[in-house]
């Protein structure tokens, strides 16, 4: 009886009482294939349907959106390629999804496969894909009607080209998001006459490739609502340093811009009165007070995944004396060594250098042991190390592009860079100053060596040599049979990109 008084208090602490008048949508964003709660108790897609049933019993028009980059960044996407994310997404009832960068991590046919299985409605307003067989599972809008009102919804995607390897989205051709946008906005207000439109976009909040989400604003007449992914931001209203959640657009008039952050720690739910269509923004928390009114059929649904995730999570090939992790670089640096010892065994050579991108890296090391699992969540994308030859001038402007990001993984490098203009005063490679017309031979992964987060002179490089295993193979083999078999792994937080002083 306590139970079923407590349940009944966490839905009601959910669910707040409104009328048919209202349409609630329930957003997320960026959830990365975090099924399981995270180590500090919150999230867990569990709990998630927790909430969204808690919400649909209390109101009469609710729709599920999600802003891209549901998968990628646990095992269980490296092991099934999105079939858990998608069948328990279905279960749980997304009405409408966009694309984010990492749905095509592992390439067109996964993709195809991913959505034409999705109960979901898919939508881009600026991708081009009449050259791919995703044409047809996909549209440029969306409109609904509630209580009279119709309700319209653009789908706005970043460019690919810097951010999505080539290989991986084959025949998708980018338009313009700003132009896209209020081309179909302006359609949609003024011939369909629909009475607000909400842009779901995978562009970033503020910062990122350009246009984010206050450049759309900013530049809209006919955007009412924008519930954005991509930058993992929470925008929380009334909560300290949260970013703002009503932005001006090109009228001065207010647009409501909406984000969960990330990894499924809250749902963001959209309260709109029907008659004056004004909207009311909140996030739901997902954490442990949810797991008494847990589905137990829907978590039957996950449990043969489990484990084997499991049974990978407990192989161990290594043990590490303390955390390493990416906010002190000390995992930074371990991998970049890695990356660069591999390369040099691939050259017949040691190499000169080697670069690794922080975002390839996607959860730290936990002191004492290192398994399987722990090393394939760390590193699940599909690259490879590779050895290139690229000239000094090449490498330089490589050198930039990491110091906007306030530093990247190199070894056998060191770096100083203005913290205003993000520009690199200083590089040494190998103890001396680049030499920008001499031909340096580096190991790198094939993702930055092909332009891969806006790595673009990197393509300028001459591959020569090419692992033949995807990385997280390499870097298990390193642990168990390298340089530092049998020991325990120490952490080297020394910056290697510095701001100058």
């Amino acid at each position: 009886m306590l139970k079923k008084i407590y349940i009944a208090a966490v839905l009601a602490a959910i669910s707040l009482p409104v009328t048919a008048d209202n349409l609630v949508i329930l957003h997320t964003n960026d959830t990365h294939s975090a099924i399981d709660p995270q180590k500090d108790g919150t999230g867990g897609i569990l709990r998630r349907k927790v909430v969204v049933d808690s919400v649909r019993r209390a109101n009469e028009n609710v729709l599920v959106v999600d802003a891209g980059d549901a998968v990628q960044g646990t095992l269980y996407y490296t092991l099934f390629n999105g079939e858990v994310e998608r069948k328990l997404m279905n279960a749980i009832g997304y009405d409408i999804m966009i694309l984010g960068n990492h749905e095509f991590d592992s390439g067109m046919e996964v993709l195809h496969d991913y959505v034409s299985k999705s109960n979901a409605r898919w939508m881009s307003t600026n991708y081009d894909m009449r050259e791919t067989a995703l044409d047809s599972l996909f549209v440029p809008y969306i409109i609904k009607e509630y209580g009279g009102r119709k309700i319209a919804f653009i789908g706005i995607n970043l460019n690919p080209d810097g951010m999505i390897s080539a290989a991986n989205s084959v025949g998708v051709k980018y338009i313009d998001g700003i132009k896209a946008a209020n081309a179909t906005a302006w359609h949609l207000k003024h011939n369909e006459r629909a009475d607000m439109v909400i842009a779901v976009t995978h562009i970033g909040y503020a910062s990122g490739d350009k246009p984010v989400d206050l450049d759309l604003v900013a530049a809209s007449e006919d955007i009412d609502i924008v519930i954005g992914g991509h930058s993992h931001t929470k925008v929380e209203p009334g909560a300290e340093k949260s970013p703002a959640w009503m932005v001006a657009n090109a009228l001065g008039d207010s647009v409501l811009v909406a984000q969960t952050g990330s990894l499924g720690r809250y749902v963001g739910e959209i309260d709109i009165d029907l008659d004056n269509m004004k909207p009311g923004y909140r996030l739901i928390p997902v954490n442990s007070r949810l797991d008494a009114a847990i589905d137990p059929e829907f978590a039957a649904i996950l449990e043969p995944y489990r484990h084997d995730v499991d049974s990978i999570l407990g192989i161990k090939i290594g043990k590490a004396a303390q955390p390493l992790t990416k906010a002190d670089f000390s995992l930074v640096n371990l991998v970049s060594d890695m990356i660069g010892y591999i390369g040099g065994k691939l050259n017949g050579a040691p190499v000169d250098m080697a670069v690794m991108n922080k975002g390839g890296i996607r959860c730290d090391l936990p002191a004492g042991d290192i398994t399987r699992g722990i090393i394939m969540q760390m590193m699940p994308f599909d690259n490879r190390v590779v050895v290139l030859d690229i000239t000094g001038r090449d490498l330089a402007e490589g050198f930039d592009v990491m110091a906007g990001r306030f530093g990247d993984g190199i070894s056998g490098a060191y770096a100083e860079y203005d913290p205003e203009t993000l520009q690199c005063t200083r590089i040494l490679v190998g103890g001396n100053e680049i030499d920008p017309e001499k031909i340096y031979r580096i190991a790198t992964i094939d993702y930055l060596a092909t332009g891969g987060d806006y790595m673009k002179s990197f393509k300028n490089g001459v591959e020569k040599a090419r692992s033949k295993n995807i990385l997280y193979d390499d870097i298990m083999d390193y642990l168990a049979k390298g340089p530092l078999k049998g020991k325990k792994i120490k952490a080297d937080t020394k910056l290697r990109m510095v701001q100058k002083q």
